[in-house]
């Protein structure tokens, strides 16, 4: 296997890392903290998708508006992933910076169902790239 495949193995390892966490988190009730690691996993595993292409950005936007014009707007990832992405990333941030935000049971649960969803996209993906 390539340098690029083992990273991408590696990030993907990582998002589900996260997802397991956002799982314990979220059956202890904590649920902006399920909704941290949920957003995580889930931009863990686009850039598991990027780093086949070696592609890699500082910024959480552009890394997810890139996935978004390369993968989701040609339907390589299914379109309401893109909106569920945004949303999962708008859940973060309130989470993460809005103090009178609160995060219900139904929007976690949302959260994490979506890093579900896309790490076995994702994994898929990846198993088709395989050399």
């Amino acid at each position: 296997m390539n340098k690029n495949f083992n990273m991408a193995l590696y990030r993907l390892e990582k998002a589900k890392e996260d997802l397991k966490a956002s799982e314990i988190m979220y059956r202890e009730n904590l649920l902006k903290a399920a909704n941290n690691r949920a957003y995580y996993s889930i931009l863990h595993a686009i850039k598991a998708v990027l780093a086949l292409e070696r592609v890699d950005f500082k910024r959480h936007k552009d890394v997810i508006g890139y996935f978004n014009k390369t993968y989701v707007k040609t339907e390589i990832f299914p379109k309401m992933l893109g909106r569920k992405i945004g949303l999962a990333s708008t859940t973060r941030e309130d989470s993460d910076y809005d103090y009178d935000f609160v995060a219900n049971e139904e929007d976690t649960k949302n959260q994490i169902n979506t890093a579900k969803e896309l790490i076995d996209l994702v994994e898929k993906y990846l198993n088709s790239k395989k050399e």
